[in-house]
């Protein structure tokens, strides 16, 4: 370790530990800490904001308190709780690694970092958050926060989307780490960067370490990270129909190996260049359910953003001139009454047509 990181490593036990002591945000998570509440908190909070998380983390404990009640229970019901969360395979693979951890370790969350690094939806990240936070082990984590306050701190200008800079910086942290106080070395670094050192504007006048900042040194901190320009994410044009049949309206579940996977929806897909909304929702319907439909007044236009790509949901009400629902491109089909329907796990789009017409 050269001198720099040397005297960075002193300058953060010194000064940055006591800082987030004294100045930490307070988390329910952070409360009765136990590995299975750090493991639930860090998945929700992997590409979601902490206000947003809250009140979801609360919701998911009150509804499973433990892993074998979470392992035990309909992955519906785990589907319906993270409903507007969004990246639902995270849900997904909580369910499947609950289970596993009572299959295989009677429920007791391994201490092991392997074990853990081997749990489904469980990735070096996650293995050395829980790893620290709950069992103190000496490993680094790298989050967009630490990779934010590294850079500033030592002025990289390499692209930090490269796998080589994404080495070094875990390089730096690893050696940076605070032995033996590994949780709270972690915490202090991800929580300078969310509250203090941000992406835009950073408050460096209150930074506890700023005068090993190289960054703030040559003047332009919010100049690292280095990032590629992103590119423009395409834009797709959707139709969806809400068929409905009296009181009962007719849903798809999406298959779990699909984006949304286990999410119920309004049966439709995306336009083809070539074809109308109409002619759209007429031919998904047809291919997904095998029925032919008669598309009727329209309910609304969603717009919708997600990761990699932006959505126009067109939504129209229909019924079934001929056929009977067959599940072709579909795990299956359910008709459901009107005041049940929002039992269901659906996505945020398609919340969004529930609030008009329930």
């Amino acid at each position: 370790m050269n001198n720099d990181l040397i005297n960075l490593n002193k300058r953060i036990s010194s000064d940055l530990l006591p800082w987030f002591e004294q100045n930490q945000r307070p988390m329910p998570w952070r409360k009765n800490r136990t590995a299975y509440r750090v493991w639930i908190s860090e998945l929700m909070l992997q590409q979601t904001r902490v206000n947003q998380v809250i009140p979801y983390y609360l919701r998911f404990m009150e509804k499973f308190p433990s892993i074998k009640i979470l392992a035990l229970s309909d992955l519906q019901d785990v589907l319906k709780l993270w409903e507007g969360l969004g990246y639902y395979s995270r849900a997904r693979n909580l369910h499947k690694a609950a289970k596993t951890i009572c299959e295989k370790f009677g429920g007791i969350f391994p201490e092991d970092p392997d074990l853990i690094n081997q749990l489904p939806g469980i990735g070096p990240y996650t293995t050395a958050a829980i790893s620290s936070l709950a069992f103190n082990k000496d490993l680094a984590v790298v989050d967009g926060n630490v990779i934010r306050v590294l850079s500033r701190l030592l002025a990289i200008d390499s692209d930090v989307s490269k796998s080589s800079t994404k080495k070094e910086l875990q390089t730096i942290a690893d050696n940076l780490l605070v032995k033996g106080k590994a949780g709270k070395f972690n915490e202090s670094m991800m929580e300078l960067g969310a509250t203090i050192c941000m992406p835009k504007n950073p408050n460096c006048k209150e930074c506890p370490i700023i005068d090993n900042c190289m960054g703030y040194k040559i003047g332009d901190p919010s100049s690292f990270p280095v990032k590629k320009k992103k590119a423009k994410i395409p834009h797709i044009i959707v139709g969806a129909a809400v068929v409905s049949d009296g009181n009962k309206i007719l849903i798809s579940q999406r298959r779990e190996n699909q984006m949304l996977g286990g999410l119920w929806e309004f049966p439709g897909g995306k336009k083809e260049n070539n074809e109308s909304i109409k002619e759209c929702i007429a031919r998904e319907l047809l291919e997904e359910l095998g029925i032919i439909i008669e598309i009727q007044e329209k309910i609304i236009t969603v717009n919708h953003a997600y990761s990699h790509f932006t959505m126009e949901m067109h939504t129209y009400w229909a019924k079934i001139k001929s056929g009977e629902p067959k599940a072709i491109d579909c795990k299956t089909f359910k008709w459901v009454k009107l005041d049940k329907i929002r039992s269901m796990p659906f996505p945020k789009a398609d919340i969004k047509v529930l609030d008009v017409i329930s």
